[in-house]
């Protein structure tokens, strides 16, 4: 069911429900019918049992048999140093592993207790696990989403996607069927999904999957069904196993006939070989190999890896392949802005992050505070006006610069402080009157500021879409008219821009005479005066690009898997040395197309993104 293609009376329709919600019966009936809304377990092995293994496996069955050999030998105190070594090794073993297991089944942590629904009519908040699908939920600011839904009425509606696409970067949710082709569900900006969070603004929605129906449910299920192999320690320790096991035993037999020629009884030669059994089977091998995988997985931890099991800790030294997402691991997950275009100028911005330090420059020479205050603060007015997110400084909890909001947003504002622009005086200067939030098809958003003396709207949005509407452009200070000679220079910088990778907007004004009798996109944004476009990008990690090249000379391919745009992640591989000069950029949509063997030719024959790909 393409839930999110279909009208919005379509959708009620479909789900067989109403404005009103469900009603309390049909709730009981769906109850039935789809079961409560819970990641649900599967079963795995009792905990006794992940214990006993460790006593029956391989080489602990040889040493079992060491110990039997040294007890018909007569020898106790080996006996007791064998069954030792395998109780206090096979102790240490499930203790490690029990701590990581733990460590990792949090998936459930992430999923709330509670919703708030429209039921009978009436608001209602009920557990989370009695959601059921039909249902129609209300959404706030700082909630977190219980099931999969689709949108029916957003407020700037903004979710945090993060647990599903590994992006931070709060996405913009539209009440509107969505139509697109080769775009996979997790990208439909009319669908929710449960694990996520509105990050501002609020909406309702009606829910069309709960529970391990849902895309969260999906992931918890191939989490816990992945089957267990041994890894290559654990296949050479079996190997190994065999072949020591042989030789001794081969070993004890042979010296017991060899005793026979040399005229020793048969109650010595039983003795002898038993001896040499037990003397070729290395005791010390199993809690040696135990205690160093356990040091292993100590220092990884200390860099914040979290080994489940300890044999994995050997399976690294074998890897030749290296699947990494990009935000928050390849790069810094803080939007920054690189480069600004105003008054027909192109001004690099130096500094990365939201620590608010940094220059501009202009063909490579510095821009002075003068120049700065005269040139740009326009440009950084109508960033940091049309915007709703704040820069937060260090603190003894947080010692980085941090932000509360938008990502893409915070960038404006700190590219503000960064020119020694004061964001709280500007919002001081006046208030504000209204706000056109953004929308999918005018690809803007606008907000009217009431000033003593004048009203001024300041809009920001998608270049090609802002530019349309100018009429006027300013520079140093002037207004003047926009022709079609700077109109195009403007696309053109625009497309540089995006050619890099850089995500860009546009920004532009328009000082409002007489006071309209309603606030609406067909009469604010018109006859607008363009400022500027200001270009971002979430930059590298310092560290990656050297990381990257000691993995290429140890020979380890390294494929970058992003929920973000292709020829943004491009880029970036391009910036780190994870792709040379050809590379092929596969989409969620087209993976979904390719069989395994098509993927795997991809993987081996050229250097492969994946991008806007979901679990």
């Amino acid at each position: 069911m393409e839930i999110y293609k279909l009208e919005q009376k379509a959708v009620f329709k479909e789900l067989g429900t109403s404005n009103d919600g469900l009603s309390n019966e049909e709730v009981a009936n769906r109850q039935e019918q789809y079961g409560p809304n819970i990641i649900e377990e599967v079963k795995g092995r009792p905990l006794i049992l992940k214990f006993v293994e460790n006593f029956y496996h391989l080489f602990a069955l040889l040493l079992w048999g060491a110990a039997v050999l040294a007890v018909i030998a007569g020898t106790p105190e080996l006996t007791y140093a064998i069954v030792g070594v395998i109780i206090i090794n096979a102790i240490f073993s499930f203790w490690q592993e029990f701590k990581a297991e733990k460590a990792t089944a949090a998936l459930k942590e992430l999923l709330p207790t509670h919703a708030k629904v429209i039921r009978d009519g009436e608001h209602q908040k009920i557990l989370a696990k009695e959601l059921v699908p039909g249902d129609l939920i209300l959404l706030e600011e700082g909630d977190a989403v219980s099931a999969d839904a689709r949108v029916i009425e957003n407020y700037e509606l903004r979710t945090n996607d993060s647990a599903l696409t590994g992006e931070s970067h709060p996405r913009r949710k539209f009440s509107d069927p969505f139509v697109e082709k080769d775009v996979s569900t997790t990208d439909s900006p009319n669908l929710i999904f449960s694990g996520t969070s509105v990050v501002s603004g609020s909406g309702r929605a009606l829910v069309y999957a709960t529970g391990m129906k849902s895309e969260f449910g999906r992931i918890a299920y191939l989490t816990q069904s992945i089957k267990a192999e041994l890894s290559p320690l654990q296949k050479q320790m079996k190997a190994v196993t065999r072949l020591v096991g042989g030789l001794a035993v081969g070993l004890g037999v042979f010296f017991f006939f060899l005793g026979g020629l040399t005229g020793l009884s048969l109650e010595d030669r039983f003795v002898f070989a038993i001896g040499i059994i037990v003397a070729n089977v290395p005791e010390g091998l199993l809690p040696t190999v135990t205690l160093s995988l356990a040091l292993g997985v100590q220092r990884m931890v200390k860099r914040n890896a979290l080994i489940k099991k300890l044999s994995s800790v050997e399976t690294l030294g074998s890897t030749n392949v290296i699947a990494t997402d990009k935000t928050g691991t390849l790069t810094q997950n803080e939007m920054t802005v690189r480069e600004i275009w105003t008054g027909g100028q192109n001004v690099d911005v130096s500094g990365v992050g939201y620590e608010p330090s940094g220059g501009f420059f202009i063909d490579g020479k510095e821009v002075n505070k003068g120049e700065i205050e005269s040139k740009f603060n326009l440009l950084f007015k109508t960033g940091a006006l049309s915007n709703t997110s704040k820069l937060l400084p260090p603190n003894e909890e947080q010692p980085k610069w941090t932000i509360l909001g938008d990502p893409t947003e915070a960038a404006l504002v700190v590219a503000a402080e960064k020119g020694g622009f004061s964001v709280q005086k500007a919002h001081e200067e006046g208030f504000m009157a209204h706000q056109l939030p953004f929308e999918s098809v005018r690809k803007r958003m606008s907000v009217v500021y009431r000033y003593p003396d004048k009203t001024v709207a300041y809009v920001k949005g998608a270049p090609v879409e802002t530019l349309d509407l100018c009429s006027k452009i300013w520079i140093d200070g002037k207004v003047k008219k926009l022709d079609e000679k700077t109109k195009q220079e403007i696309l053109k910088q625009n497309d540089d821009y995006a050619k890099s990778a850089l995500r860009v907007l546009a920004f532009a004004i328009r000082e409002i005479d007489k006071e309209p009798k309603e606030y609406t996109s067909e009469n604010i944004e018109k006859d607008l005066t363009f400022v500027g476009l200001m270009a971002m990008m979430d930059p590298p990690r310092e560290e990656v690009a050297e990381a990257v090249k000691k993995a290429h000379t140890a020979g380890i391919k390294i494929i970058m898997i992003t929920g973000d745009y292709g020829l943004t992640a491009e880029s970036i591989a391009r910036k780190i040395g994870i792709v040379d000069k050809n590379s092929r950029i596969i989409t969620g949509a087209e993976l979904e197309r390719l069989g395994d063997e098509e993927v795997g030719k991809a993987i081996n024959e050229q250097d492969v993104i994946f991008a806007r790909v979901s679990p």
